[in-house]
């Protein structure tokens, strides 16, 4: 699972990177990073798919957060049972007095005046 959320995350984190650069013009002095090429790279986008290049970044982070969704859940089918056990613990578990006693006393006092 590590390795899938690095492979998902790493290429994520490559082009927010360059986007958020090339957007607001940091270049650092390489090319790559410059707004004409990103102005370039979304017109031939935009060009390709046949769409505004304006929305392209849009329906790029929609696609993040799907994906983010998906890896999510299955994440969670893997780890299902020791899921539903913390639920089920949550759910039958009785508070101890010591934590019941830690959560409701009154704290630190104030010192006498």
């Amino acid at each position: 699972m590590r390795t899938i959320f690095t492979l998902w995350a790493a290429p994520m984190a490559i082009f927010w990177g360059w986007f958020f650069l090339s957007a607001n013009d940091m270049n650092f002095g390489y090319a790559m990073l410059s707004r004409q090429v990103h102005d370039f790279a979304f017109q031939l986008y935009g060009q390709m798919l046949g769409v505004d290049p304006a929305i392209i970044p849009g329906m790029v982070a929609r696609t993040c957060v799907f994906d983010f969704f998906l890896l999510m859940g299955l994440w969670a089918f893997r780890r299902r049972r020791n899921i539903a056990e913390w639920i089920r613990q949550r759910r039958q578990g009785d508070i101890s007095s010591d934590r019941l006693g830690r959560a409701t006393e009154a704290g630190p006092t104030l010192p006498a005046e």
